[in-house]
């Protein structure tokens, strides 16, 4: 009766040793850009991880950068995923309409609704979080938010638009540019994707 039971128990580790092993392979490694196993001439599995590239900055002010910047995309990048998401709505609705008349009812519809829904939260952000959010959207949809105005509205709005931003310091014309200046930003966005932050 004992040997059964000794025997039922073995059989069960051998099953389960597959299915945990096959759940570890397919487990996310968090923080890594790549993860694989190989197996090695023992029979051996290794696991190879790639980790994201880790700045280092030694400047008290290129800290302090880093830091108000981790600040502003944790606040504005869900907003810049969001006006993603509505573009693809409204590219989607947009081609439902026949007529330029009817889309452009729609789109001061929209305009409207949206400026109710997002001015409250506008008016809280700094313009530095404003900066941040116009090279987010450009980063998230491939378009200036100076183009995506123009392109649903007209380029008389769009210059308004411009117009205003510039008063208040920012610009809406401004691009997204990973391998340049905003490096840093991309490496911040990457981690918080990654859900580091």
């Amino acid at each position: 009766m004992r040997l059964g039971k000794i025997v039922l128990l073995i059989m069960m580790i051998a099953l389960a040793v597959p299915h945990c092993e096959a759940q570890a392979r397919r487990q996310r490694v968090r923080g890594a850009t790549s993860a694989r196993w190989e197996i090695d001439a023992q029979g051996d599995s290794i696991l190879h991880i790639t980790m994201m590239t880790v700045p280092i900055y030694k400047r008290n002010s290129d800290i302090r950068k880093y830091q108000r910047m981790v600040l502003a995309v944790k606040k504005v990048y869900p907003l810049a995923l969001e006006a993603a998401r509505r573009m693809e709505d409204l590219d989607e609705r947009l081609a439902e309409f026949e007529r330029r008349k009817d889309q452009k009812g729609y789109t001061k519809a929209l305009e409207d609704a949206l400026k109710e829904e997002i001015s409250p939260m506008l008016w809280k952000m700094t313009r530095f979080e404003g900066m941040v959010l116009l090279k987010l959207i450009d980063r998230e949809t491939n378009h200036t938010v100076f183009n995506i105005i123009k392109n649903i509205r007209s380029g008389f709005t769009a210059s308004f638009y411009q117009m205003l931003a510039r008063l208040f310091g920012n610009n809406l014309k401004l691009q997204y540019d990973p391998k340049g200046e905003d490096a840093m930003l991309e490496q911040i966005v990457l981690y918080y994707k990654a859900g580091l932050l």
